[in-house]
C-alpha cells in the first residue's frame, strides 16, 4: 500500500563487493562520531584524488559500496558514511536525537573532509553528492578545498520543483505524511513503510519546510545567519550535475535552485533521459546501480579526472557557467 505513495522508497543495499579497506569513526567539531569506509591504495601518491561520496537524504551509504569499488578500480581512493542518526552513525534511540540537514553538512561532511585531509595529505579532493548530499557540499566550513564536484539528481526539496505530474501525491508523502508520523513517533519511520532509513525530526522539518530557499529552511535559516549569509560561497570547484529525466525530484528546475548557490564554481548542468542510453527508466537512485557502469559511470570518472564532460557523452548540456 505504501509504495502507491510514489517516487523514494528505500534502495536495496549493495549484495557482495570487494568492498571497504577500512573502517573509521571520526569526530565531528561537536564530538559525535561519524561512521564511514574507505578504500585505501596500498602506496601513497599525492596525484592520486580521493573521493568523498555524500549519500542521499537517509539512505545508507552502503548502498553506494559498488560505485565505489568501480572507482577504486580505476585508481582513487574512497570514502564513504553516514550522517549522524544513519546507518553507522546511528544512535541507540532517534527519539529526541538532534540532528538536522545543515548538521549533516557543517558538522559531518566537514568531519570528512577534515578527515580527507589528516589520512591523504597532499592528495586532491573531490567529491560525489547524491541528492541533499549535492547540497552538503556546499555546507562544509572548508569547502574550498575541494577540487571537482560532481552532483546526481542534487537539490533541497522545493514542493513547487517537483515533477508536476506526482506533484500533489508526493505533496501528501513527504510535507503531510511525514512530518505527522514524525510528531506522533518523535522521528520518522521510514525503515517500516520502506520508503527509507529511520529519520531525524530535525531533518524531517528542514525538508518539510516549504520555502524555496535553503535559508528558509529552519536550519539552514540558523547556518546562513552564522555564516553571515555565506555558506556556498567557500566552492570554487568545478560542478558538473548531473540529472535524469524521470527523476520525480530532480526537475531542471530544482537542479538549478541548488546550483544558483555556488556561484564561485563553474557549473555544468547535463541532463539524461533513460533513451539517451538505452534504458526504460533511472529515477532518483537508478544511476548508481551497477547496470550504468558502462554508460554514465565514466562520465563521473571523467570530470573527477579532468573536470569535462568526455565526448559522446550520454544526455544534454542544459546550463553552462563559467
Amino acid at each position: 500500500m505504501w509504495a502507491l505513495w510514489g517516487a523514494y522508497t528505500q534502495p536495496a543495499i549493495a549484495g557482495p563487493t570487494p568492498g571497504p579497506s577500512e573502517t573509521f569513526n571520526e569526530p565531528a567539531a561537536d564530538g559525535y562520531l561519524i561512521g564511514g569506509f574507505a578504500w585505501r591504495h596500498p602506496q601513497a601518491d599525492p596525484a592520486r584524488p580521493v573521493v568523498i561520496i555524500n549519500a542521499a537524504t537517509s539512505v545508507r551509504c552502503r548502498y553506494y559500496f559498488r560505485f565505489a569499488d568501480y572507482l577504486f578500480a580505476n585508481g582513487l581512493d574512497v570514502m564513504t558514511y553516514d550522517y549522524r542518526g544513519i546507518g553507522e552513525s546511528r544512535p541507540a534511540s532517534l527519539k529526541g536525537f538532534k540532528a538536522s540537514w545543515s548538521d549533516w553538512g557543517a558538522l559531518d561532511f566537514e568531519a570528512m573532509l577534515q578527515r580527507a585531509q589528516r589520512e591523504f595529505p597532499g592528495q586532491p579532493i573531490d567529491v560525489v553528492g547524491h541528492s541533499f548530499g549535492g547540497c552538503a557540499v556546499g555546507l562544509g566550513a572548508s569547502a574550498g578545498v575541494i577540487r571537482h564536484v560532481v552532483t546526481v539528481g542534487a537539490q533541497f526539496a522545493y514542493w513547487r520543483d517537483y515533477m508536476p505530474e506526482r506533484r500533489w501525491r508526493m505533496l501528501g508523502k513527504w510535507h503531510l505524511l511525514m512530518p505527522l508520523l514524525t510528531c506522533w513517533y518523535g522521528y520518522f519511520p521510514g525503515k517500516r513503510l520502506g520508503w527509507m532509513e529511520d529519520t531525524p525530526a530535525g531533518v524531517v522539518n528542514d525538508w518539510c519546510t516549504p520555502h524555496p530557499r535553503y535559508e528558509g529552511r529552519p536550519s539552514g535559516r540558523r547556518l546562513a545567519k552564522a555564516r553571515n549569509g555565506q555558506p556556498f560561497m567557500a566552492v570554487t570547484a568545478p560542478i558538473l550535475a548531473i540529472s535524469v529525466s524521470d527523476d520525480p525530484f530532480g526537475s531542471v528546475a530544482a537542479i538549478e535552485r541548488l546550483l544558483d548557490y555556488f556561484g564561485n564554481s563553474p557549473r555544468t548542468h547535463l541532463r539524461v533521459r533513460p533513451e539517451d542510453v538505452g534504458e526504460t527508466q533511472i529515477g532518483h537512485f537508478g544511476l548508481f546501480h551497477s547496470r550504468f557502469k558502462i554508460q554514465l559511470w565514466p562520465v563521473i570518472l571523467n570530470w573527477l579526472h579532468h573536470a569535462s564532460l568526455a565526448p559522446q557523452s550520454p544526455g544534454q548540456c542544459l546550463f553552462l557557467r563559467r
